[in-house]
């Protein structure tokens, strides 16, 4: 799945990759890569396995999963198709507490004690994701795991999960990415490793 993925996510222009002008982040960061999930919306027979994907890793890592949550937005639509494979209810997770009606900041039904899953697209620096993990331990809601698309692998992800306690598993990497891309000939062997010392360090890459 990781390879087949890679793949797909490259030959649909949801990955970008640029060593020589690098994409800037919402956090600042300055990147060689730039993956837009989004466009997976456009083709149903991918975001089938996508959904198939993300269900079979739930009940590997969390069978026990009762809920499935959706981050807002890019989240939305993949939980949507996971908990309708897998037959279980759906709520998502709104980034702030809404500002009118009930100012929720999450949207949907749950239950005190209910064990649930985070569905998001991508984990970069992973705060997001759990971001929208706390809200849900904050409502009482018991948070199995997260399960993304795609993960940059950065060490700062892995941290930040590691202090929660949180779990997390995609269904593609970075590192599977690259091989996939060098392979096909996106990139060069040059540009590949170029592109792996931002992952050493993104705060100062290009420096």
């Amino acid at each position: 799945m990781e390879q087949f993925l890679a793949d797909k996510l490259l030959e649909i222009g949801a990955i970008s990759l640029n060593p020589n002008e690098p994409f800037l982040w919402a956090s600042g960061i300055k990147s060689p890569i730039y993956c837009d999930n989004r466009l997976t919306l456009g083709y149903p027979t991918l975001r089938k396995e996508i959904a198939n994907g993300m269900a079979k890793l739930i009940k590997t890592h969390f069978s026990d999963v009762q809920l499935i949550a959706g981050t807002a937005t890019a989240g939305i639509p993949h939980a949507a198709w996971v908990s309708d494979i897998m037959n279980l209810p759906l709520c998502y997770v709104r980034s702030n507490v809404k500002g009118h009606g009930k100012k929720n900041q999450i949207e949907g039904k749950y239950f005190t004690g209910q064990k649930a899953v985070v569905i998001e697209d991508l984990i970069s620096t992973g705060i997001s994701s759990i971001k929208a993990a706390l809200a849900l331990q904050e409502a009482g809601v018991e948070v199995l795991g997260v399960v993304s698309i795609f993960t940059y692998e950065l060490p700062v992800a892995d941290e930040q999960f590691k202090q929660v306690g949180i779990p997390y598993h995609s269904l593609t990497t970075f590192t599977t990415l690259l091989d996939t891309a060098t392979t096909s000939g996106n990139i060069t062997e040059q540009e590949k490793q170029f592109i792996l010392k931002w992952k050493e360090n993104p705060k100062t890459w290009g420096e």
